[in-house]
């Protein structure tokens, strides 16, 4: 909590110490807020029943997020209940698909101001902004606003990701919201929509770039690690053309990692795992064609190819089962102009243009879209997916909901009910020739939080690959046969706590096998964890 003793007014507008109508007589007055309050006490239960009443006569999900906002604002152990015992209700309205619509209105719906704003006029004075900050943090989640979700160049908009993303560190995995700092490094937009806009609140310039840039972000993670000893940095939605290259430059130095290419890559890995206990099949045996080949296609197929070859097959013959398809068709060799990231997945093969043309020639048993290009699976490529497969395996992962490739209804309709599918944004259940389906989320929602925790709680000093191949196989042992017997790659998200707790286990014995954790293992790595976990009550 933080370190000072705010009394009267100034404790009812500190949002991680308020308790609104909750606050007792006593604490009325040994508080000094008495008149401050109206005169009933109310307790958290009530209150909670309270904000869902107000919150479910709203008519849009915009006007929830805003009220949700307001709420996080001014009470956070209110905000964090609310989260935690109905987050099928409320996830959706904080994080994907809503944060998408509220970035792109940022500047409209701004109402107060949350982590850190640091823009390019700022560059030699990071560090005294970052003592600014009053409350010790282990945890910074950062972005630069280029590629929010599929939706682009949002600039200091995309502020909405990192708030909403700590949120659900909080509320998925329990880490104290006093230890969490959602950061904006505001260097411009090319959004010319922006520029224009009245209401812009970031930076009116296009984009910094080049040695500029990186001199910048530099200036960050060196002041950030000295303000915070030990601080875990999550880079977030930062451009294809940044994002590999930072992750690169930092990883083997400091603790970052990157949850658009690892997190993405052990949540598809996790829905591959449970998939293949629906198929009876082995990893080994797929072959995974995608649609995109940016941050998580790789990040995908990287984390794939290291986990067939755990299971036994050679580099080589790993990646020839890992194909991508990006705006110019399959990325093969010989092709010109191939970025880093692609040169790895250049395949030995003609080139085919198109996506559909591509699955009738190398009969992938999954495809997974991550490209953001919404409707990309269209009723011939889910019905050839059909006839090439028994249970063809389709990830649309796409978000927000008007980027994914295909809907639910459509995947499980155009394969006969045969699809073991997952969604990047939440569907209703599908009912389909007598039965009903119950789509998941392939979130990364599922990864990053117990991630986080497990790194936080053992102190590692990296994290690794191995880390998010042990997440990927913790989260699909969690999946039930019932789930796997309704078409559920996941687990239900309210068990998300559970989840995430078994997760930060196995990513914390991985720092403790390695020797990147301080001191010695815990005897039991669960109870280890559980007990660092921040429960939001009064």
């Amino acid at each position: 909590m933080p370190s000072y003793s705010p009394h009267g007014l100034a404790l009812l507008r500190d949002p991680l110490l308020n308790k609104g109508t909750a606050f007792t007589e006593q604490e009325r007055d040994a508080l000094g807020l008495r008149g401050f309050l109206p005169a009933g006490v109310l307790s958290m239960q009530a209150q909670v029943e309270r904000v869902l009443t107000n919150l479910r006569s709203l008519p849009s999900d915009l006007e929830k997020y805003v009220a949700l906002n307001s709420l996080h604002d001014r009470n956070e152990a209110l905000f964090f209940r609310v989260v935690c015992d109905h987050i099928n209700e409320i996830q959706p309205l904080i994080y994907t698909p809503t944060v998408g619509l509220a970035c792109q209105r940022y500047g409209l719906i701004f109402q107060r101001p949350r982590g850190l704003f640091i823009s390019a006029n700022d560059r030699g004075r990071i560090a005294e902004i970052l003592s600014n900050w009053p409350y010790r943090t282990k945890l910074i989640v950062v972005t630069d606003g280029e590629r929010i979700l599929g939706l682009g160049d949002l600039g200091a908009n995309g502020m909405g990701i990192p708030v909403g993303k700590l949120s659900l560190y909080s509320a998925c995995a329990g880490i104290h919201p006093e230890l969490c700092l959602p950061v904006m490094l505001d260097v411009g937009t090319n959004n010319e929509e922006f520029l224009n806009d009245p209401y812009y609140i970031g930076l009116r310039q296009k984009r910094m770039t080049g040695a500029d840039y990186d001199e910048f972000v530099d200036e960050f993670i060196t002041a950030a690690r000295e303000a915070f000893p030990g601080v875990l940095i999550q880079f977030e939605d930062f451009a294809n053309h940044s994002a590999f290259r930072l992750l690169h430059k930092y990883r083997d130095d400091a603790c970052v990692f990157n949850d658009d290419i690892q997190g993405t890559a052990a949540v598809a890995l996790a829905g591959l795992f449970s998939a293949l206990r629906a198929t009876r099949g082995k990893l080994t045996e797929q072959r995974i064609l995608f649609l995109g080949a940016g941050e998580a296609a790789t990040g995908i197929a990287d984390l794939v190819v290291s986990a067939m070859m755990a299971e036994g097959l050679s580099e080589t013959e790993a990646l020839r089962r890992n194909w991508l398809v990006d705006s110019r068709g399959l990325v093969v060799k010989g092709r010109a102009n191939l970025s880093g990231h692609k040169l790895r997945y250049a395949q030995d093969q003609a080139p085919i243009n198109d996506f559909l043309s591509a699955i009738k020639a190398l009969k992938p048993t999954a495809i997974i879209g991550v490209a953001a290009v919404g409707g990309a699976f269209t009723p011939e490529v889910l019905q050839t997916m059909a006839e090439l497969n028994e249970r063809p395996i389709v990830f649309a992962l796409s978000n927000p909901t008007s980027k994914a490739e295909c809907s639910a209804e459509d995947a499980y309709r155009h394969t006969g009910g045969r699809a073991l599918f997952a969604c990047g944004s939440p569907y209703d259940p599908v009912k389909f020739d007598g039965q009903t389906f119950v789509p998941r989320q392939g979130n990364n929602s599922y990864i990053f939080p117990g991630v986080g925790l497990g790194v936080i709680a053992s102190g590692s000093r990296l994290v690794t690959d191995e880390m998010f191949m042990a997440a990927a196989h913790s989260l699909a042992n969690s999946v039930s046969e019932a789930d796997l017997k309704q078409g559920s790659l996941y687990p239900a998200l309210p068990r998300i706590r559970e989840v995430s707790a078994q997760i930060a286990a196995a990513v914390a014995g991985v720092a403790y096998q390695r020797g990147l954790a301080h001191g010695p293992t815990p005897n039991d790595l669960i109870s280890f964890v559980q007990a660092q976990m921040y429960d939001p009550h009064y």
